[in-house]
């Protein structure tokens, strides 16, 4: 009987806080470009490009650029505000440029309110914008990003070559047992891109390709949880994979954890934790936070007769930011499929390593 009313108590508080803020539920109707743009009905939102790039000399590159909305105010408080300081949002952003040949990995963080106009969602072309950072989605479906900050700067225009591609089961990415431990999750896994970086005092033409997921929930992560390890891979083949394992607090992997292989025609697979299995193989130990990241991997999916290693550019990608820590970085996996040689590039995403997720979920 505790067990049960423990339960039934639980379940009533995330009822009682998703009240005011929708949670995600199972049913969603995705569309787009409708679904590209804000949810602000949802207390968190963010929008998320990676991608790893060359210039024409071969010199290799990553890069993030992640616009983040964080409710303050929920629908039914929302009335006709009398000062410019009353926002119902605040806005944040992440940015980083990895120069694997030049050995730097370069993070930056913005924060906002967006009183005047400085930072926001959706105005005209703009889908999220601090300051001189944008996120632009254009008529034909292309994105255009830009990021500058001292030491680094991206100048991107992003082609899709995949239509999205949603995770999950019923319009819900579960990240935990119970009511509201879910996001909804789409990504487009495979978009051509072109522009320039800057890394440091050096500018450099590039051509490669990016990821984009977008994602939009409230209370998405369990207290039993720890953090996630996520990655996303994208092969010679043209084929793509995401995959998470979500850590509990006693250092194993929750059931729920899940992920998606697309084929070369944009067709997904759902998978299931069963479906996949995630060995850490090397690690670094970050000298700025005494965290240790499990940053080697070896990965198998049996039922794709698919193996491979995930091998970052760098050791150090980690962004040592105030509140939230994190690894993120670049890697190139080399593998079999059917037995035969696979190679690729990718991103992955290490979390709750160096404390606390704070309000980070994914």
């Amino acid at each position: 009987m505790r067990r049960i009313a423990d339960w039934l108590g639980a379940t009533l508080a995330l009822l009682c806080f998703a009240a005011d803020w929708k949670i995600a539920e199972p049913g969603w109707q995705y569309e787009f470009p409708r679904d590209h743009h804000v949810h602000d009905d949802f207390k968190t939102e963010w929008w998320y490009f990676t991608g790893n790039l060359t210039n024409d000399s071969g010199r290799r590159f990553g890069y993030e650029l992640t616009f983040f909305r964080q409710g303050i105010r929920p629908p039914a408080e929302r009335t006709v505000a009398t000062s410019r300081f009353v926002v119902n949002d605040l806005k944040f952003a992440h940015f980083t440029v990895t120069d694997a040949d030049g050995r730097m990995f370069l993070f930056h963080q913005k924060a906002s309110r967006g009183s005047f106009g400085e930072a926001g969602f959706d105005a005209g072309d703009r889908i999220a914008w601090i300051d001189s950072w944008n996120l632009r989605m254009n008529a034909d479906g292309s994105f255009d990003l830009a990021a500058e900050a001292t030491d680094a700067q991206v100048q991107l225009h992003l082609l899709p070559l995949k239509r999205p591609v949603v995770h999950g089961n019923g319009g819900i990415s579960r990240k935990a047992e119970g009511v509201g431990h879910a996001s909804h999750y789409y990504s487009i896994t495979r978009l051509q891109t072109t522009g320039s970086v800057r890394a440091r005092k050096d500018n450099f033409v590039v051509t490669g390709e990016s990821w984009f997921d977008h994602e939009w929930a409230t209370n998405q992560l369990a207290p039993t949880q720890a953090g996630w390890n996520w990655l996303s891979a994208q092969f010679e083949d043209k084929t793509d994979l995401m995959l998470y394992q979500m850590r509990l607090t006693s250092g194993a992997i929750d059931p729920v954890s899940s992920g998606t292989f697309v084929r070369t025609d944009g067709d997904s697979i759902g998978l299931t934790s069963a479906d996949f299995q995630m060995t850490p193989e090397a690690s670094w130990k970050s000298k700025a936070t005494n965290a240790n990241y499990p940053i080697g991997w070896r990965v198998v999916l049996p039922k794709e007769e698919l193996e491979f290693t995930i091998r970052p550019v760098l050791p150090d990608q980690e962004l040592a930011l105030d509140p939230i820590i994190y690894w993120e970085g670049a890697f190139d996996l080399a593998g079999t499929r059917a037995g035969k040689p696979i190679r690729g590039r990718g991103y992955l995403e290490l979390t709750g390593y160096a404390g606390p997720l704070q309000e980070l979920d994914r």
